[in-house]
């Protein structure tokens, strides 16, 4: 694992700017690297255990060139599975799918959702739970007007973060109810490799790749960030 110091920046500056080749973290932050050796900047958030992190992407805070550029590359990877259609996940998720489906030259894309709507069905819903959101209890519902759109389509599901695998292990269940089946998975960021055993039968498409960070306890006062 990496480590790093704790210090905070300006959370405002994170993933405003996609930096050049080479450029360095300051502390609080991690350099994550684009496939063309350009740098993303991620702040670190704390895990429960106190001495280990996780570099954070917010993509609804992004500025609209990164979210572009995010979206563009997961695009072009994503293309290499000719999807039909593009499935996003929440919350996080919807504005990459949202982004993703339209550079792949899609009319539109099926969002799946926490918020319970009175014509929802719960037969197409299944619990979720994520690595940010690990104590609340939610189930994850689709718009049962949706399956007609997932009827024969070549899928692709789409998250903005994999980390823990729970959040794509609820998608593919949902899915699986609904008779469908995706080609590919794709990300914005892969966190750490503990997700691997939750898509293990899926080929998965990121744009970024993360460690498990180890945090210097001097510099790490205060409460766990996750």
């Amino acid at each position: 694992m990496n480590t790093l110091s704790d210090t905070p920046i300006h959370g405002e500056d994170f993933w405003q700017n996609i930096l050049p080749p080479g450029a360095h973290a300051p502390p609080g932050a991690h350099a994550a690297p684009l496939p063309d050796g350009r740098v993303l900047l991620l702040p670190i958030r704390r895990l429960r255990d106190g001495v280990s992190g996780l570099a954070s992407l917010i993509i609804n805070q992004a500025s609209f060139a990164v979210l572009d550029e995010l979206a563009d590359i997961l695009a072009q990877r994503l293309a290499r599975h000719s999807p039909e259609l593009i499935v996003g996940l929440p919350t996080l998720g919807l504005t990459l799918a949202a982004a993703v489906a339209q550079k792949l030259g899609h009319t539109r894309y099926v969002p799946c959702g926490t918020s319970v709507k009175f014509w929802y069905r719960e037969d197409l819903s299944v619990p979720i739970s994520s690595v940010t959101t690990p104590d609340q209890a939610k189930r994850l519902f689709i718009d049962p007007r949706m399956l007609p759109l997932l009827d024969g389509r070549r899928i692709a599901l789409v998250d903005d973060v994999l980390s823990t695998g729970r959040s794509i292990a609820a998608g593919l269940k949902l899915l699986e109810k609904c008779q469908a089946r995706p080609v590919a998975i794709g990300a914005a960021m892969l966190q750490t490799e503990r997700w691997r055993e939750a898509v293990a039968d899926y080929p998965v498409e990121t744009v970024l790749r993360t460690p498990l960070l180890r945090l210097e306890l001097a510099h790490c006062p205060g409460p766990p960030h996750v």
